[in-house]
């Protein structure tokens, strides 16, 4: 199984642009301690390969892309010309997502605590969607979801996955929603079911949502 790789952070030097695709550096800081004997990692320089049509669903430019934080997760590479990767590492980037920019995250905890408390008790309510599961709260495209590590390193059982994904050719849905975190859009729970909706290939997925602890 091809070994997954997640970069968070922003790109260190222009947007290269070749004929089908993009290309940028990133670099990440090792790991602050090292086992006694080895030489301490500092940074880690990574050259990022990813389609355009992918690129362009982001809505990163040429000139934001140095300033928005992004999460890249794919796949290393040795199969790049050097000369198009000046990196460490090439990456092959299955999914990109820009993340919530810092500024706008502390507003908007700050608007939410300042929420009369009856409104912070106030739960959406579900909406009406026909032929999905039980406790659905919204339908979500599966490229917009954002799966963890922790996740990506797992493999599901083959006979329970079967078993979903021959309900799904029955009913046309999943058996039950996926759970993402509200606003981040990052998997929870039900990897499972979004290895399904990967394999039938579908657009949109069921979802409920966890909502983020605000800190007191």
């Amino acid at each position: 199984m091809p070994h997954k790789i997640t970069l968070t952070g922003s790109a260190t030097g222009p947007l290269r642009e070749y004929d089908r695709y993009v290309a940028f550096d990133m670099r990440e800081k090792g790991s602050p301690s090292a086992p006694k004997g080895l030489k301490k990692s500092t940074f880690i320089s990574y050259t990022v390969f990813v389609t355009k049509k992918a690129f362009n669903k982001t809505g990163l430019t040429k000139k934001s892309i140095m300033h928005e934080k992004i999460l890249i997760q794919g796949e290393p590479t040795l199969d790049i010309p050097i000369d198009e990767c000046p990196g460490e590492v090439g990456v092959i980037c299955f999914q990109i997502t820009v993340l919530p920019n810092k500024n706008d995250k502390e507003k908007n905890e700050s608007e939410a605590k300042e929420a009369p408390v009856q409104e912070k008790k106030v739960q959406p309510k579900p909406k009406n969607l026909p032929n999905q599961p039980k406790g659905t709260q919204d339908l979500v495209s599966f490229d917009d979801i954002i799966v963890p590590e922790a996740f990506l390193n797992t493999r599901p059982n083959p006979e329970k996955t079967q078993k979903v994904i021959d309900f799904v050719k029955r009913t046309g849905r999943l058996d039950e929603p996926l759970t993402i975190e509200k606003g981040s859009n990052v998997l929870k729970d039900g990897y499972r079911r979004y290895v399904v909706a990967k394999t039938v290939k579908m657009d949109k997925v069921p979802v409920t949502y966890e909502y983020q602890k605000q800190m007191k």
